[in-house]
């Protein structure tokens, strides 16, 4: 599609018939005149001849050139971007929460074409981030104090509060105005009255992402899996979604322990996700995550409702030394010992401990008094699992009472099978149905039956039982009480009645069971007096740091689990307790959002505006440079020793070249290496370079960056580096450098085959390359973002080695400065480095390992360094980070990363060695 900036300048095409028409009288027409004497000429040759009218030739370029320049100065582009049409009052909207965090940079870039606009056109602008605390500023001005505001724009881990988005609408202006609305796409409570509102100011805007939010919620333990729901409110995008579950490993480092596909059902906008997991992974489980998704909404975190739970175990009577294994508790202790904290004791004694489960084995029934406080405690959300035997058979129907800590009704007495004075072979145990915790375990055949207690009849037996035995009486019985749940094996917990506590069928039912009661949440009233304190919290794009300058959170207001901006969500810690706070509220569902009739809603992605007047006036001056060349040929002006048809030719070609040139003129011009005298000098010293990408913006941000970072080296290090390089990877010799810093650009050609030997030779040899898809994001292991994505696609030849997350003890943290972040421009923490060898193990007092002399040859982030490091002409800061006081400390860990990381460039692992840990731990101070 083609634009024009001027199009009122078209107008002037009209002219083109008036200008024929006087082309084509001149030169003026001769008169004509009869002479008699004009006989005596015929034959004679006139060497100076006239046309009586222009050539239609020369007449058809001269309007051509014409036509040129009237499309050139009316400012044609390639991709226009559209422009709302309005002259007053604009307002800029944004809800900048976590679902716009995948897709961040497109929005900012949007932000500030639509401030440039605004400008360009006069217009007032106000700027408005619905998910600022800040206080209510909607005064509309020049916007030219809203770049700098733009420049440090970044996404909130929250969502915009209805009560924001409700005060908003209530102080909106009285006069008339514009609004474009850079919308997260999702519905929230105050987002209709919001937009109707500024529907009736006047043209209404908003801008969405085609690609839809995508988040995690509700996770929990059912049935032993690990559940949780996928929301994906936003039609289309793709047909599946992967989920991963990561956790600790026992070295205390985050792996991937499972995955799972889940398919996005068109027209559906939530989705069930499940892992199966072992017992002991699943103890592990720290978080949830959704592939590809680079938002805090696609992070799910873990907490105590999936950690190691406390089982007491109850027994009646007291326990006959030597007769372990006849004991009622000896199996359970073998099967449950693995998996959870055991607690042993009376009931009155276990209460205390507050377990998650109680197991009582052949107690008949308890003191009043006790039964009560059993029977709340369980309506409370805890779970019971109990065992018959010989007592509680004995105990059935005495008085005539029934027990409500029983899921069914027990006839009297019980069943024997298979005995000596009974009827009829020992019972097995039958296939479990679907639908029971234990759907899919294997029964086997040794796992005899011989005695049991039995169910009384009832309409709703069936919907209680769990397993059976092979002649349909029940085996595993389960009713809900109040919250909780009660759980009864109709044998004993030994070996008197069954086999199964010999078979490791026992054991995964008890770990079906332990674990198919709902961990419940803390409610608003258990936690009601209590004070909990942030240990880690979560940005936008799902990285979490440690906390800082937030103070302590009630409980009650917790519980609530909403985040705001000054409760993120993260990681809170109460003496021994955590709670996960996650992105999504409890209860929280996510929808699409709804627009007035009339709303323009257009796509965030734009194809980027090409200006053409550069080209087409080469085109003008090649049709002027034609029609002169073609005059004196007509005119004969073109004497010389080639003849007549060679000329024209001749001519013709000088044109065709001349034009090329011009033409060529008017595209972009490539970027130029470093000359030799300036490799050479490079050659001399330390010279820090950075990879031309042909993007002259980011170039020209590189520079600024690798200057400020060359001044501060020469200010505080002995490291005096001359002036920064650009590199052409495909000119320049690298031998001359140590490193490399590579902005990616989504624009960005892929290396030469010979190039990419170059760099692979570069990284052999001991030189280092700082890769920067300054996206914020941990694009070298993932690819989450186009720059991520382009970023793989350019180091697919590279010679990359294993590479894992910058571990806290790497040299790189302390090379100079002792550093626990690596900010730049953007502060995520996932910083990419070359992984430790095997041997690599950290001596006992020393807070790092021991590692060998090598340098990680790549280092790979998005905190957008150069920015942060950049300086301009007169040494103050080229562009802003974070705001006030943080941002100034932000940019100076940053300039301290910059240093660390051109001292692990130039010394190596050497403050690895032993001989530095006294100077190490007196800084650390330990």
């Amino acid at each position: 599609m083609i634009g024009f900036t001027t199009p009122w300048l078209l107008w002037a095409l009209a002219a083109l018939p008036v200008i024929w028409i006087l082309l084509r009288i001149v030169p003026p027409a001769p008169i004509l005149r009869r002479f008699p004497g004009i006989v005596l000429l015929f034959g004679l040759k006139d060497e100076d001849s006239a046309a009586a009218r222009t050539p239609p030739l020369l007449l058809l370029i001269r309007l051509a050139l014409i036509a040129a320049a009237i499309l050139a100065f009316a400012g044609p582009v390639l991709n226009p971007a559209a422009k709302t049409e309005g002259r007053g009052p604009l307002l800029i909207l944004t809800d900048a929460s976590w679902a716009d965090a995948a897709d961040w940079s497109a929005r900012r870039a949007r932000l500030g074409a639509a401030l440039a606009e605004a400008k360009r056109a006069g217009r007032a602008v106000a700027f408005l981030n619905l998910s600022d605390p800040a206080p209510l500023d909607l005064t509309f001005s020049d916007g030219a104090a809203l770049e700098a505001r733009l420049a440090a724009l970044d996404p909130s881990a929250w969502e915009p509060p209805s009560a924001r988005m409700t005060e908003v609408a209530a102080n909106l202006p009285a006069e008339a105005f514009d609004t474009l609305w850079l919308s997260d796409g999702l519905d929230r409570k105050g987002k209709a009255d919001l937009a109707s509102a500024l529907a009736a100011r006047g043209t209404l805007q908003v801008i969405e992402s085609p690609r839809g939010a995508q988040a995690l919620g509700e996770m929990r333990l059912l049935d032993g899996k690990v559940t949780a729901k996928l929301f994906h409110p936003l039609p289309g995008g793709a047909p599946q979604a992967v989920v991963i579950a990561r956790g600790l490993d026992p070295a205390g480092i985050e792996r991937e322990l499972a995955r799972t596909t889940v398919a996005l059902t068109p027209g559906e906008a939530i989705e069930d996700v499940a892992f199966e997991l072992p017992s002991e992974l699943r103890n592990r489980v720290t978080r949830l995550e959704i592939e590809g998704e680079a938002s805090a909404g696609a992070v799910l975190l873990a907490d105590d409702a999936l950690k190691r739970r406390k089982v007491a175990l109850v027994a009646s009577g007291t326990p006959q030394e030597g007769l372990e294994l006849l004991s009622p508790l000896h199996y359970l202790r073998k099967a449950l010992a693995p998996n959870v904290d055991l607690v042993e004791g009376t009931f009155a004694e276990v209460l205390p401990a507050a377990p998650e489960v109680i197991v009582m084995a052949d107690v008949a029934r308890l003191p009043g008094e006790d039964a009560d406080r059993l029977a709340e405690w369980v309506e409370e959300g805890g779970l019971l699992v109990r065992f018959a035997g010989p007592r509680l058979a004995a105990a059935v129907g005495l008085d005539g009472m029934r027990d409500p800590l029983l899921p069914v009704n027990l006839r009297p007495g019980g069943r024997s099978v298979g005995g000596t004075m009974s009827w009829g072979a020992p019972r097995t145990v039958a296939p479990f149905a679907e639908g029971s915790p234990f759907a899919g375990l294997q029964v086997p055949d040794e796992v005899k039956v011989t005695a049991q207690v039995l169910a009384e009849p009832s309409p709703d037996l069936a919907d209680k039982v769990l397993a059976s035995l092979d002649d349909g009486t029940p085996l595993v019985t389960r009713a809900a009480l109040g919250d909780g749940q009660v759980v009864l094996f109709h044998v004993t917990a030994n070996a008197e009645w069954s086999g199964l506590p010999l078979s490791g069928l026992f054991v995964s039912m008890l770990d079906r069971l332990a674990i198919s009661s709902q961990p419940n949440r803390p409610a608003e009233k258990d936690m009601t007096g209590t004070v909990w304190q942030a240990a880690r919290v979560m940005d936008a794009y799902g990285a979490l740091a440690p906390a800082e300058d937030i103070g302590g959170v009630p409980g009650a207001r917790l519980a609530e689990s909403t985040p705001a901006p000054d409760m993120p969500p993260g990681l809170y810690q109460s003496d021994e307790r955590s709670f996960a706070l996650n992105v999504l509220a409890t209860g929280r569902t996510l929808g699409a959002a709804r627009w007035p009739a009339g709303t323009l809603i257009a796509g965030l992605d734009r194809a980027e505006e090409r200006p053409l007047k550069g080209w087409v006036l080469s085109l003008a001056l090649l049709l002027m440079l034609a029609d002169v060349l073609a005059t004196l040929i007509l005119t004969g002006r073109l004497k010389g020793r080639l003849g007549a048809p060679r000329r024209v030719p001749v001519a013709l070609f000088v044109a065709v070249v001349s034009g090329a040139a011009l033409l060529g003129a008017g595209g972009p011009v490539r970027a130029e290496g470093a000359d030799e005298a300036r490799l050479l000098e490079a050659a001399g010293g330390m010279t820090l370079g950075h990879v031309l990408t042909g993007d002259a913006r980011v170039d020209e941000m590189a520079h600024a960056g690798l200057v400020g970072l060359s001044s501060i080296l020469t200010q505080r290090t002995s490291v005096e580096p001359g002036a920064p390089l650009a590199v052409d990877l495909e000119r320049d010799d690298l031998a001359v450098f140590t490193f490399l810093y590579w902005p990616i650009s989504l624009n960005q050609p892929a290396p030469s085959v010979e190039a990419y030997r170059k760099l692979n030779r570069f990284l052999q040899t001991g030189g280092m390359i700082l890769f920067d898809t300054r996206d914020a994001d941990v694009s070298g292991g993932g690819g989450q973002t186009p720059e991520g994505r382009r970023l793989q696609e350019l180091a697919a030849l590279l010679d990359v080695p294993p590479l894992e997350v910058l571990p806290k003890d790497h040299v790189l943290t302390r090379s100079f400065y002792l550093l626990q972040d690596l900010p730049g421009r953007h502060t995520s923490r996932a910083v990419w480095v070359e992984a430790a060898p095997p041997d690599a193990e950290q001596a006992e007092g020393v807070p790092f390992r021991n590692l060998n002399d090598g340098v990680s040859p790549v280092v790979i982030g998005g905190n957008d360094w150069a920015a942060a490091w950049a300086i301009d002409e007169y040494g103050n800061p080229a562009y802003p980070v974070g705001r006030g006081l943080a941002g100034d400390r932000q940019r100076e860990i940053a300039y301290r990363f910059g240093i660390n990381l051109v001292m692990y460039v130039l010394t190596g692992n050497y403050k690895s060695d032993q001989v530095h840990v006294p100077a190490l731990l007196e800084r650390l101070g330990q």
